[in-house]
């Protein structure tokens, strides 16, 4: 029997603030020693910046598991970093995306470069572990695309408190610690996380071991720390 205090009914409401507030999943960047995670909303945003130049315009996109029926993961104990609530654990991630492209060049040629496109910046500007991309062509466009404008990135800054928030604070790269799923900080029994938006000028994971590394450093006992990214902020 599922009660108002259990694991299952909490990750439950979890899951559904985090929809209500649009983050779309919780995706692991890096290996499993990385304590990384980002909002499918932020991995999506840059994905399709980068994609303006491949003469295609993403649709739909959707970035998930390699393994369809893999589960968010609890909070477990014992492990080296705990996931956020409903979060994915770390493994290899597919991509599947709609585009629309003019006939200016053949089909298959315009969705390899789209292809690469997402592979190399899920790589390169993120530090995501892609091992799929399913593309779809939906629509056949008469004339070339539009460039793309990337929608502000939304960010709910929080204060840097305490010794944990003035260090990450502190970390190039970090733009702002955010409060989208709680405290900017969490604090857990055996466990840090902050919760940032970073530069889209540096590369995620590169901004969030670097997060790890200073809270680690300024907070007592030297925890292990585990680091959540709900926004990437471009340029200006």
């Amino acid at each position: 029997m599922t009660t108002a205090d259990s694991p299952q009914r909490a990750d439950g409401w979890t899951a559904a603030v985090r929809q209500r507030l649009g983050l779309g999943r919780l995706l692991p960047l890096g290996g499993p020693g990385d304590g990384t995670w980002i909002a499918e909303r932020a991995a999506a945003t840059v994905l399709r910046d980068a994609a303006a130049g491949s003469g295609a315009v993403l649709g739909k996109l959707r970035i998930g598991p390699v393994d369809a029926d893999a589960d968010p993961a609890p909070e477990v104990a014992g492990v080296v970093v705990p996931a956020p609530p409903s979060a994915y654990p770390a493994g290899p991630m597919r991509i599947e995306a709609e585009f629309s492209a003019t006939m200016d060049q053949p089909l298959p040629a315009t969705a390899a470069a789209l292809r690469s496109v997402l592979l190399d910046t899920a790589r390169q500007r993120l530090g995501m572990v892609v091992t799929e991309v399913d593309l779809r062509v939906t629509e056949l466009l008469d004339t070339a695309p539009e460039p793309f404008a990337a929608p502000a990135a939304e960010v709910r800054a929080a204060e840097a408190d305490g010794v944990a928030g003035t260090a990450a604070a502190a970390v190039p790269g970090v733009v702002a610690l955010t409060r989208v799923l709680g405290r900017a900080v969490h604090t857990g029994e055996d466990h840090v996380r902050v919760e940032v938006a970073t530069a889209g000028d540096h590369r995620a994971l590169d901004v969030a071991q670097a997060v790890r590394t200073a809270v680690t450093a300024a907070v007592e006992g030297h925890p292990p720390v585990g680091v959540l990214i709900t926004a990437v902020v471009a340029p200006g």
